[in-house]
């Protein structure tokens, strides 16, 4: 298996934990993000990833050496292939909920603020330095508020965001806490998701997964 990363694309981080709770083994190439312009921009791994982001995946172990992006599709398709153990729940509406938690991080904080946004909002729109690390910390709060809310009165969780295992929802949830925590955004108002967190990363799966403990990591 090979994942193409950069240890601070929490995207890239989500599949990596997700690899680690599955206990699979995986070779890291690095793809960074801001040297050279941007490796992912190169016409080699615009070749690989058309869309021009991390992560991509391949498992030399499939049928078809198919190349996967999207953080999600890739951790389904891990769920699909090697069910055990699992990172869904049986019940079917279980599963909707702990997809519902980590699509509100990947399809609804994450794309307001992730390295081409924040580029695009300095470079483009000469927003300011500080005016842009506010535009992140505000967008990244108020979906995680809106999440908190959500797993403060939901019977469901438990030491996880799902029961006591972690699921494709932890697997969201603690890369994006690792980035409001590097932009300083206040986590004062999400007890339940820090507590969550906090269970996480001590988890050797997490901790091995951390952009501190990645290869490429500066």
């Amino acid at each position: 298996m090979k994942l193409y990363s950069f240890f601070r694309s929490s995207a890239a981080y989500r599949v990596r934990i997700a690899l680690n709770l599955k206990g699979l083994s995986y070779e890291v190439i690095p793809i960074h993000l801001v040297k050279n312009g941007g490796e992912q921009l190169t016409p080699e791994y615009r070749e690989l990833n058309p869309m021009a982001l991390v992560p991509a995946f391949i498992d030399d172990g499939a049928e078809h050496d198919t190349v996967l992006t999207q953080s999600l599709a890739i951790i389904e398709y891990l769920e699909e292939r090697y069910p055990m153990p699992p990172l869904l729940p049986e019940n079917a509406g279980d599963r909707a909920y702990v997809r519902s938690i980590a699509l509100s991080i990947a399809c609804d904080i994450h794309p307001l603020n992730n390295l081409r946004v924040l580029r695009y909002l300095v470079r483009d729109l000469n927003v300011s330095e500080d005016d842009k690390n506010a535009w992140y910390r505000h967008w990244v709060e108020q979906g995680l508020i809106s999440i908190e809310t959500l797993l403060a009165k939901d019977r469901r969780v438990g030491k996880f965001c799902f029961g006591d295992s972690p699921t494709m929802a932890d697997c969201c949830l603690i890369p994006q806490i690792a980035n409001a925590q590097r932009f300083n955004c206040d986590l004062s108002n999400v007890p339940t998701i820090m507590r969550i967190h906090d269970a996480c990363i001590v988890l050797d799966a997490f901790a091995n997964a951390a952009p501190a403990n990645q290869p490429d990591a500066e």
